[in-house]
C-alpha cells in the first residue's frame, strides 16, 4: 500500500473552478481499480489551500493512476489557475482504516 499526500494553492477567485475541474480526477480516480481512497481537503483557515490524500495498492498503481485521461484532463485544467508546483509526499501506512474498495458509490 502506498499514501501520496499533495498540496495545491490556488490562485485566489478560482476555487470553484479548480472543484470542478478536480471533480474529474475524483470520480474518474475512484473507480480505478488499484486505488483504495482519494479525497479532496481543504485548509479551514485558506479556502484556496487544497491537499489530496490518496491511497493505492502500491507503486504501480499509482504510475497507471498519473496515465489516465481523468487525470492528464484534470491537470490540463487546473495548472493555470494554481500557484507554484503541488508538492508531492509520498508514506507507508503504520495504523491505518480499512479502505473501501475500488468502484464504491
Amino acid at each position: 500500500m502506498l499514501v501520496q499526500i499533495v498540496s495545491i494553492q490556488v490562485v485566489p477567485g478560482h476555487r470553484e473552478a479548480f472543484v470542478e475541474a478536480f471533480r474529474i480526477n475524483w470520480e474518474g480516480t475512484r473507480n480505478e481499480p488499484g486505488n483504495l481512497r482519494f479525497d479532496l481537503l481543504v485548509d479551514p483557515e485558506d479556502e484556496n489551500s487544497f491537499t489530496v490524500y490518496e491511497v493505492f495498492t502500491g507503486p504501480d498503481a499509482l504510475k497507471l493512476h498519473g496515465q489516465t485521461e481523468h487525470y492528464r484532463r484534470c491537470i490540463e485544467l487546473i495548472t493555470p489557475i494554481t500557484t507554484g508546483q503541488r508538492s508531492k509526499r509520498y508514506f507507508q501506512p503504520v495504523l491505518i482504516e480499512d479502505t473501501a474498495p475500488a468502484g464504491r458509490p
